[in-house]
Order: C-alpha cells, then sequence, then structure tokens
C-alpha cells in the first residue's frame, strides 16, 4: 500500500497540535492525531518521529512511549523479585522435604530391623497391604407388596 500523498503534512499538523497541548482526534498519540497507522511512522516516515520525539524531550518532557517501558520495565523489575523469593522458599523446602524423607526412610530401616529381631512368635506384616476381597451378600427377592 502507498503512502497518502498528504500523510507527511498530516504528521506535522499532527505534531504541532500535540505540542500546543490541543489535539483534536487523540489523547496525544501521534499516529492517532495524524490518522495514519503505526508502521507509517516507524517505517516511511522515521524522520519525523524523531524529530517529534526530539522536540518532546527538548520540552523537558518524556514521550508517552517511554513512560510505557518505564512502567513495564518497574513490573517487570517487581514479578522478577518476586520470582527470586519463591525460588529460594521452593529451594529450602526442596531441602526440608529431602530431610524428612530421609528422616522416615531411616525410621522405617529401624523399624523393619526391630520386626525382624523379634522374637518367632510376632507375624510381621507385608509391606505393602493388598486389598481385601469383597464379600458379596446374595441380595434378598423382596417380592412386590399387593393390595389384597
Amino acid at each position: 500500500m502507498s503512502p497518502a500523498p498528504d500523510e507527511r503534512d498530516r504528521i506535522r499538523a499532527a505534531m504541532d497540535r500535540i505540542l500546543a497541548g490541543s489535539p483534536q482526534h487523540s489523547n496525544g498519540a501521534l499516529t492517532a492525531e495524524a490518522g495514519i497507522p503505526r508502521n507509517a511512522l516507524t517505517q516511511r516516515h522515521l524522520d519525523l518521529k524523531n524529530e517529534f520525539y526530539e522536540k518532546v524531550r527538548g520540552r523537558g518532557e518524556t514521550p508517552d512511549a517511554e513512560k510505557r517501558l518505564r512502567k513495564q520495565v518497574v513490573k517487570l523489575k517487581e514479578l522478577r523479585a518476586t520470582d527470586a523469593e519463591e525460588i529460594k522458599q521452593l529451594r529450602a523446602d526442596v531441602e526440608v522435604l529431602v530431610g524428612a524423607l530421609h528422616q522416615s526412610q531411616m525410621e522405617n530401616r529401624q523399624l523393619r530391623k526391630q520386626l525382624a529381631d523379634r522374637p518367632s512368635n510376632i507375624r510381621v506384616l507385608p509391606t505393602q497391604p493388598q486389598p481385601c476381597p469383597r464379600a458379596i451378600a446374595p441380595q434378598e427377592h423382596v417380592a412386590p407388596a399387593t393390595d389384597e
């Protein structure tokens, strides 16, 4: 798609309105104010885009895109800190769980040894209990009630 013949003029007019503080078609977004697609500004008219942001910075203001990026950076840093804390906690939890598992294995070995050392009149239960078959009682047949 070729650019509209007045595209550069619309961008310059939009720049003037925004810098004057009186945008008519947007909240200050240059592409919306000029009524052009974003890629027109970032690909075909890069010089005008750079000129606009230089003027904004020259006034001591921060461009909207930079403000959005700064907010996103702050949010990402917060998320990174939260993730780092969670990872630290998970690593500590793993250590505790490994210790608990080791302890239970040691206790299990000790209990098995105690059972093996007991007199022969004590029966050791199987380590993996088998499911007991259910006793299925035959159902009684009930004759339907009659009103006689």
